[in-house]
C-alpha cells in the first residue's frame, strides 16, 4: 500500500515529540519528580563567639597635672613671650607686665640707703670716741648710752631698708609671669595691651603625661560601674585605637544631670587626643558568648526581622525563613537574641532568588 508523503511527515513528527518529551508530562525545565532545581546559596555555619556588651559615652580629656596661670600682681601687658601650644620648662618667661613704676620704686628706696649708712658711720665713730672718753672720766656714762642708742637706731633702720628693698625687688619680678612647671601652654586669653589682675587667668600649663577620661554615666546603669572596668577610645570611624581601665568611680550623683562620674587613666593615649577634647568612649560592661550574623543575611519586613536557613530534606537541604530577635549592631553584624542556634546553616548570599521552602544547594 503506498503511503502519502503528508502523511509519513505528520507520523515521524508526532514520533519524534513523544521521544524527545519527559515522562509524566514534566516540563523539560523541571527536575526530577516535577521539583524546581536547587538554588546555589553562600551560607555560615553558626557557632558562639564572645560578645563584648558595651555602651559608647562621650567623654571629656583633662590633665591631671594642668595648672593655670595667673599674675601675682595687677598691670598691663607689654610683651607675651609664647605661643599656644609651646612647649616650656619650669621658670620661662611667659607674659611681661609692665613694671616701670615698681622698678621706680625700686630706685628710689635704694636711693635712701646711702643715707642710712652714713648715718651707721657716724654714729658708730661717735661710740668710739665716747668710749675713750667715758674710760678717761671726761663724760658721764649717760652721754655714751645716749650715743650707743642712736647707732643701734641707725644700723636698725638700715637693716629696714635692706629688707625693704629685697621686697621692693621680689616684687619687681612678680611683673614677668613664669610657667610654674614644665608642660605645653594651653589657649591665651590675654593680648598685648590689656590689663590683667591676680584673679585673670592668663593661659594654662598641661603636662601630657597624665590624661584622664571624664566619662558621665548615666545612674541607671552606675550599677554596672566599678574600677578595673576595660574602655576604649574611639577614633572617627568607632574603631577602637587604644584602650584603659576606668580608675575612679564617684561615690555620688551630679544632682544636675542624674549621671555619675567615672574617669579612665589614660596609660595609652592615641596621638590625636587633646587636652579639654571631646572624645568617645566605648565601656565594655561584660562578655558573653552569643551568635552574631551579617547584616546582609537579615531581612526586615514590617518592622519584623527575618532570615534564612538551609534544613536538610531527603538527600539535599530546603530554605525555611525564620523570625529573628535581634540585638545591637557590632561592625558589621547583628547580635542575634533569639530565632537561631549554634550549629545551624544561615544562608548569607543568594537570598534575593529564593523563597521559603525552596530547594537550595549550599555552598
Amino acid at each position: 500500500m503506498r503511503i502519502h508523503p503528508v502523511l509519513l511527515v505528520l507520523a515521524l513528527s508526532a514520533a519524534c515529540s513523544r521521544a524527545g518529551a519527559p515522562a509524566n508530562g514534566a516540563s523539560p525545565q523541571q527536575g526530577r519528580g516535577g521539583s524546581p532545581p536547587a538554588t546555589s546559596v553562600g551560607v555560615v555555619v553558626l557557632q558562639e563567639k564572645p560578645i563584648e556588651l558595651s555602651s559608647d559615652f562621650i567623654s571629656t580629656v583633662r590633665s591631671l597635672n594642668s595648672t593655670e596661670v595667673k599674675p601675682q600682681v595687677d598691670g598691663r601687658i607689654t610683651r607675651i613671650f609664647v605661643k599656644s601650644g609651646d612647649t616650656v620648662r619650669a621658670g620661662a618667661s611667659l607674659v611681661q607686665l609692665d613694671a616701670e613704676k615698681q622698678a621706680a620704686s625700686v630706685r628710689s628706696t635704694e636711693s635712701q640707703r646711702a643715707s642710712r649708712e652714713a648715718d651707721v658711720a657716724y654714729w658708730k665713730a661717735q661710740v668710739e670716741r665716747l668710749d675713750a672718753l667715758l674710760k678717761a672720766g671726761a663724760i658721764s656714762r649717760n652721754e655714751f648710752d645716749t650715743a650707743a642708742h642712736n647707732l643701734a637706731n641707725a644700723q636698725a633702720n638700715l637693716a629696714a631698708l635692706d629688707a625693704q628693698v629685697r621686697e621692693e625687688r621680689v616684687q619687681l619680678q612678680y611683673y614677668r609671669v613664669t610657667a610654674p612647671k614644665a608642660g605645653v601652654v594651653g589657649d591665651l586669653a590675654v593680648r598685648d595691651g590689656d590689663r590683667v589682675t591676680t584673679t585673670t587667668v592668663i593661659t594654662t600649663i598641661d603636662d601630657k603625661a597624665g590624661l584622664e577620661a571624664y566619662i558621665q554615666v548615666p545612674v541607671d546603669r552606675a550599677t554596672d560601674l566599678r574600677v578595673g572596668l576595660p574602655t576604649q577610645i574611639l577614633d572617627a570611624d568607632d574603631k577602637p585605637v587604644a584602650s584603659n581601665p576606668i580608675s575612679f568611680v564617684a561615690p555620688r550623683v551630679d544632682p544636675a544631670t542624674q549621671t555619675v562620674l567615672a574617669k579612665a587613666a589614660l596609660r595609652e593615649s592615641p596621638p590625636f587626643v587633646r587636652i579639654q577634647q571631646f572624645v568617645k568612649i566605648r565601656v565594655i560592661w561584660r562578655s558573653v558568648p552569643g551568635l552574631t550574623i551579617p547584616l546582609t543575611a537579615v531581612t526586615r519586613v514590617n518592622g519584623q526581622y527575618f532570615g534564612f536557613v538551609a534544613e536538610p530534606a531527603g538527600t539535599g537541604f530546603v530554605a525555611r525563613q525564620r523570625p529573628l530577635q535581634i540585638g545591637e549592631v557590632l561592625g558589621n553584624d547583628y547580635v542575634v537574641k533569639g530565632g537561631l542556634k549554634p550549629g545551624e546553616r544561615l544562608i548569607v548570599s543568594g537570598i534575593q532568588k529564593i523563597a521559603d521552602g525552596a530547594p537550595v544547594k549550599p555552598e
